[in-house]
C-alpha cells in the first residue's frame, strides 16, 4: 500500500561520488528527517577523502530540465541550491525557481570543497548574488562565503553579526552564518533575521569526519521548512541534526571524514 501526502523537498547540486556531500548528502538528510527527496543535478565531481579530481558540469538547459520534470509532478515544499559552478546553471537555476514560483529556496553558496577544488566560479558568483539572493529565503555561508560574498575577510565571533546584516542587504529573508571555521570549544552559527541576531550554539565536536557539514545543515533547514516548520525551529533543529550527524561521522579513506546524515538508522550485522 503506498503512503498518502508527504512532505517534499529539492536540492539543486552537484553530485559527490564519496557520497559525503552534494545530493547524496542532501537526499540522505531529507530522507532521515521524514521528506521525501528530489534532486537536479548540476554536475559530476570525481572525488573522495583525498578532494577533487575531476569536475563535469551539465548544461544549463539539463539543470532545468531536471527542474521541469519533477516539479510537473509535485510542488516542493521547499527547496536548496548547493554547487552550481557556474554563470549558466545558475540562470538555468534562477529562471526555472522564479517560473515555478518554488519557495522558500535556501542557497548554500558552496565555492569550494572541505579538501579544495573551486566549485563556483567567479562570475558564477556575481550571477548567485544578483540572481538568486534576492529571492532566498535562508542564505547559509560559512565564514569563507561570507568573506567572497562580502569582499571581505570574516574571520572571527565579534565580525559575524555585522557581516550578516551586510549579506541580508543583497535580499536574503535571513542569513544563517556558520562558525564552524572559529576556534574554541564552542561551534557557534548566528541567525540574523529582521535586523534581529540569534545564536544556536553548541560545543564543539573534535573531529575530522566534517566533509558534507554544510550541505547537510542546509539540507535539514530545508527539509524542516517543507515540514512546515517555522523558520527559527527549522534552524535550530538543523543545527540539532548535524551536530549530531557529526558527532556520528564516518571514516572510509586517509582524508577527512563524513558526517553521516543517517547516524541513528540501524547498521549493517
Amino acid at each position: 500500500m503506498s503512503r498518502g501526502p508527504t512532505a517534499v523537498a529539492l536540492t539543486v547540486a552537484g553530485s559527490d561520488s564519496s557520497g559525503g556531500a552534494g545530493v547524496q548528502a542532501d537526499v540522505k538528510t531529507f530522507g532521515a528527517i521524514g521528506v521525501w527527496g528530489l534532486c537536479a543535478v548540476t554536475a559530476v565531481t570525481a572525488q573522495n577523502s583525498g578532494g577533487v579530481a575531476a569536475v563535469h558540469l551539465l548544461p544549463g538547459s539539463m539543470v532545468r530540465a531536471q527542474i521541469d520534470a519533477v516539479v510537473a509532478d509535485t510542488t516542493p515544499g521547499a527547496v536548496k541550491t548547493g554547487m552550481l559552478a557556474s554563470r549558466e546553471i545558475v540562470e538555468a537555476v534562477a529562471a526555472a525557481i522564479a517560473d515555478g514560483h518554488l519557495s522558500p529556496l535556501v542557497v548554500d553558496p558552496v565555492v569550494a570543497a572541505s579538501q579544495g577544488g573551486r566549485l563556483l566560479d567567479p562570475d558564477g558568483l556575481v550571477a548567485m548574488m544578483e540572481l538568486l539572493l534576492p529571492m532566498c529565503a535562508v542564505l547559509t555561508p560559512n565564514l569563507l562565503e561570507a568573506g567572497l560574498l562580502l569582499g571581505r575577510s570574516v574571520s572571527d565571533l565579534e565580525q559575524m553579526p555585522d557581516a550578516a546584516a551586510a549579506l541580508s542587504d543583497y535580499g536574503p529573508r535571513a542569513v544563517l552564518l556558520k562558525g564552524g571555521h572559529l576556534r574554541g570549544e564552542r561551534s557557534p552559527d548566528l541567525l540574523w533575521c529582521d535586523g534581529q541576531a540569534t545564536w544556536l550554539d553548541v560545543p564543539r565536536i573534535v573531529t575530522a569526519a566534517t566533509h558534507g557539514t554544510g550541505c547537510t545543515l542546509s539540507a535539514a533547514l530545508t527539509a524542516y521548512l517543507a515540514a512546515g516548520l517555522p523558520l527559527l525551529e527549522s534552524c535550530q533543529k538543523a543545527k540539532a541534526f548535524v551536530t549530531a550527524a557529526i558527532a556520528g561521522g564516518v571514516q572510509l579513506g586517509p582524508g577527512p571524514g563524513s558526517v553521516d546524515a543517517l547516524w541513528n538508522w540501524g547498521k549493517p550485522s
